[in-house]
This record gives C-alpha cells, sequence and structure tokens, in this order.
C-alpha cells in the first residue's frame, strides 16, 4: 500500500447538534442471505459443520452485497492519547509510556507490530492526542486535538467542538484508505489510564453499576480499583447521563476513542468489515453504536477480553466474540489475531468445493445428514 497518505487537516469545526445525521449508514444486504446460506449449505460438508466461519462468510456477503465477498488491503489503525484522568490515580503506568510506544508501534514493535507484520495488515498508528510533539514518520498520522484529554474528574472530557473533531479526524482517515482499496479494518488503541473513560461510558450507556465496570485495567491493585471506582463514580454524579450520545462522550470520553468512534461509523458507511479489537477499542464501538446503532452490522467483534466487564459491552449491542484468549493488552491485537479467521470464512465460502464439485452425493443432505 502507498504510505504517502495526503496530509490530515485537523482544524476544529463548530459542532451544531444535528451534524451527526450526516452521517448515513445502510444496513447490510439481508436480501443475499438465504443465497449465501444455500451456497455455505452446499459446501462439501455436513451443514453448519465450519460454526463460526460461516456466520463470517456470511456476514461478508451481505457487507459488501455480492455472493463472493473479498478482502483487499486490510489495515490496523492503533489510535493514541493521554489522559488527564491519570491524575487521579487510576492508573499504575507513567502517562510517559504512551508516547514511548507510539514510536514503538511506528518502528513495528510491541504485539500489534508483530501480530500485525505475521498476518498482513498495514498498520498506522494515529496520534488523537498524546501529550507529546512526534516528528514525521511514514507509519504515523498526526490527528492531534489536544496534547490529552482532560481530567473528567474536574470537567467534560473534551468539549463539543474537540470531540466533533475527534469524530471527524477518524472518519478522514478511514476515508483515505478506503479511496485506496482498503474493505476491511481494525481497530486499536494506546493510552495510559484508558480504561476510565471506557468503564465510564460502559455504565453511562448500558446502566452497569461501576462496581461491575471497573477491573484492575493495566495492574492495579485492590486499593487502586477502589479509587478507580470511587473517581469513576464522583465524575458521573458531577457531570450526570445525557439521554444524548455523543454528549456522554464528551463528557466521560477519550481523544482516541473519540476518533475510533468516528473511524468506525464511516467505515459502515463505506461497506468496509471492522475488526473490534478489546475492552477500550469495543468502548468506542459502543459510542458508535448509541450514536447510530446500524453500525453494529460492520462489527466483527475479535474477542473476549480478559476485563470482566468486555463481555456485557459485546453483549449489549447484540454481538458475540469469535475467541476468548485472556488477552488484556490492547494495541489492536486480538482483532488482528483474529484477520485469518476471516481470510478463511472468505476462502470458505469462494473456493471450498461444493458436494456436486467434489462428487460427493449425499441422499440425506436435505436432512443435514453428517458425512
Amino acid at each position: 500500500m502507498n504510505n504517502q497518505l495526503p496530509e490530515l487537516d485537523t482544524r476544529l469545526t463548530t459542532y451544531e447538534k444535528g451534524m451527526l445525521d450526516e452521517i448515513v449508514i445502510q444496513p447490510i444486504d439481508s436480501s443475499l442471505r438465504e443465497q449465501l446460506q444455500y451456497i455455505i449449505d452446499n459446501k462439501s460438508k455436513p451443514r453448519g459443520s465450519l460454526g463460526r466461519l460461516e456466520e463470517l462468510a456470511m456476514q461478508m456477503g451481505m457487507i459488501q452485497s455480492t455472493l463472493n465477498p473479498t478482502l483487499s488491503k486490510p489495515v490496523m489503525l492503533t489510535i493514541a492519547s493521554d489522559h488527564g484522568i491519570c491524575d487521579q490515580g487510576v492508573s499504575p503506568c507513567p502517562q510517559n509510556m504512551t508516547m514511548q510506544q507510539v514510536h514503538n508501534f511506528c518502528n513495528g514493535g510491541g504485539g500489534i507490530g508483530l501480530f500485525c507484520q505475521l498476518y498482513g495488515l498495514d498498520l498506522f498508528v494515529v496520534d488523537a492526542g498524546t501529550d507529546y510533539d512526534f516528528q514525521p514518520h511514514p507509519k504515523l498520522i498526526d490527528a492531534k486535538v489536544r496534547k490529552g484529554t482532560r481530567n473528567f474528574y474536574l470537567e467534560h472530557a473534551m468539549t463539543a467542538d474537540e470531540c466533533w473533531q475527534a469524530i471527524q479526524n477518524g472518519r478522514k482517515i478511514v476515508n483515505r484508505f478506503h479511496n485506496q482499496g482498503t474493505n476491511v479494518i481494525g481497530f486499536g488503541e494506546m493510552g495510559i489510564g484508558n480504561t476510565s473513560p471506557a468503564s465510564a461510558l460502559l455504565s453511562v450507556y448500558t446502566g452497569e453499576s461501576i462496581d461491575y465496570c471497573v477491573g484492575p485495567g493495566s495492574g492495579l491493585d485492590n486499593t487502586g480499583v477502589e479509587n478507580k471506582k470511587r473517581v469513576l463514580r464522583s465524575a458521573i454524579e458531577k457531570h450526570g447521563v445525557s439521554d444524548d450520545a455523543f454528549e456522554n462522550l464528551c463528557r466521560f470520553g477519550g481523544l482516541e476513542i473519540a476518533t475510533i468512534a468516528g473511524g468506525m461509523l464511516q467505515a459502515a458507511v463505506n461497506k468496509m468489515a471492522i475488526l473490534v479489537d478489546g475492552y477500550i477499542t469495543t468502548s468506542a464501538a459502543l459510542a458508535a453504536y448509541m450514536i447510530n446503532p446500524i453500525v453494529g452490522q460492520y462489527f466483527i467483534f475479535s474477542h473476549q477480553s480478559n476485563e470482566q466487564a468486555h463481555i456485557k459491552m459485546i453483549e449489549f449491542m447484540n454481538g458475540k466474540a469469535l475467541v476468548n484468549l485472556d488477552l488484556r493488552l490492547g494495541e489492536g491485537t486480538g482483532a488482528a489475531i483474529i484477520y485469518p479467521l476471516l481470510q478463511g470464512a472468505v476462502a470458505m465460502i469462494n473456493k471450498m468445493t461444493s458436494f456436486e464439485e467434489g462428487k460427493v452425493y449425499n441422499t440425506f443432505l436435505n436432512n443435514a445428514c453428517a458425512l
């Protein structure tokens, strides 16, 4: 893929209520369901015997409105930001790790660098709000709105204009890759402290208690977890819960979370398959879903995180994780790891022999007889 992307315009725009209505997402093409099911059922295997791969093949066909889905130029976007909420002691890690990991990922390091190289995804790192001035790098996309999400214990995480700019940045980035031929895109994140906004968003969007939503994140002890719960409860009490999904994102989200949400919304507009990573990335998916539920039809939930409340996010969006490997790294690693499953699903529907092609004649086929 050509890494020379056009420069991103990150100038702030004034948000006005109703601007999200311009993001029009069409439902996936369910009119093809019966035809796709017929093709899948007539492969030389017992019906349903390839399990979730059959469901993936069906979903890909309906996303792309075709009986022969393809995968083209897969991209992974790992989106980074720092967080003012760290001032409240919600993470045991120093914030400059965000900056250090951005450098690491840009140079192909870390878990996400390894798995993208291994499985053939083109990795780009997006600076949505890191508290650092990076030098240009061919794998770094500058989409910085400000240096760090605000401390939402004291004030809203983002102003409406900042949140809208982050959403727009995500949309523009996805459009650039779509215009280069990408039809499947994964999202990951990097940001010390970002399990706090993810937990707050889960609570305000679903009504789950903070006690359920909060876990140890990157390694808090029991005292740290209790402090984190106290901080998030106080923040939600201070700002309140809005009936407006965008307003809740402004109050409790993060710049990388808003950027991912915008990217996911645009990917659905473009009829791209969306690989969703772990807890924080799924909180961005949840924000996008609350803005426009149709986006959920384009989600492929890669894995169930070791973070206890992750399953609640996925189930709230009527999803189901492909695997459970007790992952809790983030970065997009879970989404990268399941890409070969997507390759297998697409290959199955396009290349696996049918009973007729394999000259396997099963007179009990209509009764789903096992071979």
